[in-house]
């Protein structure tokens, strides 16, 4: 990264889906070792420890207009789009710790007041594309992306108090492997970019992360990496609430984070759903911090 200035912010967030266990998340990732790792990178690193999270009420876990918990996640999405509005604004580079999915409304609405085309890579097993129409759960962490693009509940798209956030032409989402039928509906609608799972292993990781990196390169004045650990398969990446087999795998996804680092496109990212409660001895969150190695420049030799 170009940026030599990172600021660390955890969102210890599970109000965007009914499983718990997600918002220790950030927790775990510092437990891994995410300060030391880029301390020794040489960075000049500050952690501003986590937002504060509001408690789930007695009725938070009903279904407002099909969607759960709106009122504390949107609540949560304003702080955390101030507070990385802050860090931005001081010339320092986000780095988000989740918490579920849902917390990249906040991050996306903190980071697009700085660019003009902002580019955003979706690394994850799903399209988080759904609205409360399409939605089979009414969980707000497969609805981020959607909400991003000016879909969905106004509470959520106008978070920051300006709407759409990035544009679809903008947008590469890669390992996906488990979409539902609304989301491929408005793939094709809004002509989204995505790199499945068929892509990567026809293609190979090499040549996606070739064509994502030109692509965003020639459309975009930034791009935030917003990278779901279920992007990686269970095998690699087991503490995840929502695993889908035949995943990217660990190796593959460093070469990934290392073609992002020697493009130096990326400036802003968060790394989300990483939940101690369903790893085995943290292996996820270790994963988590070995990635965040390689984006931020860490060498084999």
């Amino acid at each position: 990264m170009e940026n030599k200035n990172i600021s660390i912010i955890g969102v210890p967030m599970d109000l965007g889906q009914a499983r718990r266990g997600v918002d220790m998340g950030p927790s775990a990732i510092r437990y891994a070792g995410v300060v030391e790792r880029l301390e020794s990178l040489n960075y000049d690193l500050e952690d501003l420890g986590d937002i504060q999270i509001g408690l789930r009420g007695r009725t938070s876990e009903a279904l407002v207009d099909n969607l759960r918990n709106l009122k504390e996640v949107a609540d949560a999405s304003e702080k955390l789009a101030n507070a990385v509005d802050q860090i931005l604004s001081a010339n320092r580079f986000p780095l988000v710790l989740g918490g579920d999915h849902s917390i990249a409304i906040g991050t996306l609405a903190g980071v697009t007041k700085h660019y003009k085309s902002l580019g955003v890579i979706w690394y994850d097993a799903h399209g988080d594309l759904n609205t409360a129409d399409t939605s089979p759960s009414g969980n707000i962490h497969g609805m981020p992306l959607a909400v991003s693009l000016g879909l969905g509940h106004q509470a959520l798209t106008n978070i920051g108090g300006f709407e759409p956030k990035i544009k679809p032409e903008n947008v590469v989402i890669i390992g996906a492997r488990s979409l539902d039928d609304g989301e491929k509906e408005l793939i094709k609608e809004k002509g989204i970019k995505v790199y499945t799972m068929h892509e990567i292993d026809r293609m190979g990781m090499t040549a996606v992360m070739e064509e994502t990196i030109q692509y965003l390169s020639e459309r975009t004045d930034g791009v935030h990496l917003s990278l779901d650990l279920d992007g990686l398969d269970p095998h690699d990446a087991p503490g995840v609430g929502t695993p889908v087999i035949g995943g990217i795998s660990y190796r593959e996804s460093h070469l990934a984070m290392e073609m992002l680092e020697e493009s130096k496109i990326i400036t802003s990212a968060e790394f989300v759903e990483v939940n101690p409660i369903l790893d085995d001895k943290n292996k996820t969150a270790s994963v988590a911090v070995a990635l965040m190695g390689s984006l931020f420049g860490e060498k084999l030799k």
